[in-house]
């Protein structure tokens, strides 16, 4: 009989141990956990502000190129003609457009047939907005 108090003491102690270690376990747990997930939060957050200062320093060098094309008189020179369709003194410019012939005729439309002349030109001007925006 003695050995089995012995036998059943030995569990209780060994289980009481066990629950102890479970419980300090469970309670270091609980106080890294939080910490730890602010960690990778941070790191994540850090991670996506150098891809967006590496993007945003690229762009800025690129706004930097274009300054200094800029400031180039040929280069503004040739925006112009581009852009702006500018021509130097004494040129003749020649726009060509590709399309469909028939869509350059002109043909009366039900606003020019509708309108008299003898109405105000910002009425003409709302009627022709209005008729066009049905189409």
């Amino acid at each position: 009989m003695a050995r089995r108090r012995k036998l059943s003491f030995t569990r209780r102690r060994s289980s009481n141990r066990l629950f102890a270690l479970l419980a300090v376990l469970f309670f270091l747990t609980l106080t890294l956990a939080p910490p730890i997930k602010h960690y990778f939060t941070q790191r994540a957050q850090i991670s996506a502000l150098n891809a967006q200062l590496n993007s945003d320093n690229k762009a800025l060098e690129a706004a930097r190129k274009e300054l200094l094309l800029w400031q180039d008189p040929e280069y503004v020179k040739s925006q112009a003609r581009e852009r702006l369709h500018f021509v130097l003194p004494g040129e003749r410019q020649y726009i060509v457009t590709e399309g469909n012939p028939s869509a350059t005729q002109t043909t009366p439309t039900k606003v020019a047939n509708s309108l008299t002349d003898g109405q105000p030109w910002y009425t003409r001007l709302i009627a022709s907005i209005s008729e066009a925006g049905k189409s």
